[in-house]
């Protein structure tokens, strides 16, 4: 059971609260077809907290939703019945095509150009649908949840292998996925990223968008059943008791995915059935935003000194781009535009830290649509512009293992650009759309108007032939 507030219903969810309780409604519902009575009671009771914590934050909307117990379970619409006479509203019993459906939404949504199969693993099921891009194929269900196979096979590693196997081999939907991407979706999956995260060292503990190159998430799972049938997962302190048992049957079918499906890498995804939900009742224009522009364009209002100077600067370095004839494709103009309206978000900290702080703010925020090599990409162009081009810092060195040593010298060389920016605009409206760029012979001029001349200065040329230097070319700063 999981009560989840969000600040509004925009393309930038916005989670302002997240409760859940583990219940256990599913772990009987194959060997009795029943909902456990002690699991009911349990799931009444978190009910009756989420209504009164709607009431004091002043909800306007709740949307509820039950899965895969709820709809196998004979005694379900009993319960169903309760718990909407404690909500004050419908409660939408998903299909299992539907709850596919929308868990594919949810990663289309949070994922930036996806490409795969999505699996949904839930405590009852597990959803498989094929994605690209917005575009979403039917799904299906299977009864493979973790407390689903724990009941089915009577908590046997043995039973439940031939279970999973009957159900995942030969599979034409997963098929389709050999050498692209599997998006893992849902709780106990997330719990063995976490597990991967800690033991591998990986400096980012954001777990969407974590990926592992298939061959390793396979050697991985394996030892995870290895380590269980030892009994040596019981111990693990980061994961929550109640989900410590469901662990293996998690590492199983996610093992057997690999070997069915072929995937290329295995991608963890927190977006998943309520982010879907919450997406498709969007306008069109509303879903077809960039997830990343539209949290950055959130960041920029919230923390920036004037947002709209964030929007000038856009325009500033298109021109700059195109003048000093960078090459730039599609998706790093994109990055680009995010970095511009991220760019000001540190200015509130001590001036001596505000790249390390800004840079953990973006490494470790709450939004989709962008992948881990992004974040680091888009954290350090902004670390620079703060803190200098040859500025040395233990964190940033973590976040440069992360991306290619070509886009390290991208965000340097966009974080030079934005040093050259903030120098003459401080930060302020209607300064930069004064400046412009010319090329004459091997020099980049940097050429101010007239209505904006008093502001050149030596500081500026000093950053502006920094700048230069980086993409080989003299500098010279020009009052028109």
């Amino acid at each position: 059971m999981r009560l989840v507030v969000y600040e509004g219903k925009t393309r930038n969810l916005s989670a302002i609260f997240n409760e859940k309780t583990l219940c256990g409604l599913g772990r009987e519902v194959q060997s009795t077809g029943l909902l456990a009575p002690d699991a009911v009671e349990k799931a009444l009771a978190a009910l009756k907290r989420f209504k009164a914590l709607c009431r004091i934050m002043r909800v306007e909307e709740v949307h509820a939703i039950a899965t895969a117990a709820c709809r196998d379970a004979s005694n379900g619409p009993e319960f169903i019945a309760k718990a909407e006479r404690i909500c004050g509203c419908p409660i939408e019993i998903l299909s299992g095509a539907r709850e596919a459906k929308l868990s594919a939404l949810g990663v289309a949504s949070g994922v930036y150009k996806a490409d795969g199969i999505v699996g949904d693993l839930g405590g009852g099921s597990l959803e498989l649908v094929d994605v690209r891009g917005h575009r979403i194929r039917n799904g299906l269900t299977l009864p493979l949840g973790g407390l689903a196979l724990q009941d089915a096979s009577k908590k046997s590693l043995k039973k439940a292998e031939k279970i999973v196997e009957e159900k995942i081999v030969g599979l034409p939907q997963l098929k389709a996925g050999k050498g692209r991407n599997f998006y893992a979706v849902g709780g106990t999956w997330r719990a063995l990223a976490r597990i991967h995260i800690i033991q591998s060292g990986y400096p980012l503990h954001v777990m969407h968008g974590y990926s592992i190159p298939a061959p390793d998430a396979l050697d991985f799972v394996k030892r995870l059943r290895r380590l269980a049938a030892n009994n040596i997962l019981a111990d693990i302190e980061t994961v929550a008791d109640a989900r410590r048992p469901l662990l293996t049957y998690a590492a199983l079918v996610l093992e057997y995915i690999i070997r069915v499906a072929k995937p290329k890498t295995i991608v963890f995804s927190t977006f998943g059935v309520r982010e879907g939900l919450l997406y498709e009742m969007l306008p069109e224009r509303e879903q077809q935003k960039d997830g990343l522009i539209s949290a950055a364009e959130a960041l920029n209002a919230l923390r920036s000194r004037s947002p709209r100077h964030a929007e000038e600067l856009i325009g500033w370095t298109d021109r700059l781009v195109r003048v000093a004839g960078l090459r730039e494709n599609e998706d790093e103009r994109r990055l680009r535009h995010a970095a511009c309206l991220l760019s000001d978000i540190g200015w509130r900290a001590h001036p001596d830290y505000r790249g390390e702080q800004t840079l953990n703010i973006i490494t470790n925020a709450n939004f989709g649509a962008i992948s881990h090599h992004d974040r680091a990409f888009l954290a350090l162009a902004i670390f620079y512009r703060y803190a200098g081009l040859n500025a040395e810092n233990e964190a940033p060195e973590l976040v440069r293992a992360l991306i290619p040593h070509a886009m390290v010298e991208r965000a340097k060389l966009l974080g030079a650009m934005f040093r050259v920016a903030f120098l003459i605009s401080a930060a302020q409206t209607g300064v930069l759309p004064h400046t412009h760029f010319r090329n004459q012979a091997r020099k980049l001029l940097l050429v101010f108007d007239h209505k904006v001349a008093d502001l050149a200065a030596d500081r500026i040329g000093n950053r502006f032939r920094q700048f230069a230097k980086l993409i080989g070319r003299g500098s010279a700063i020009v009052k028109h």
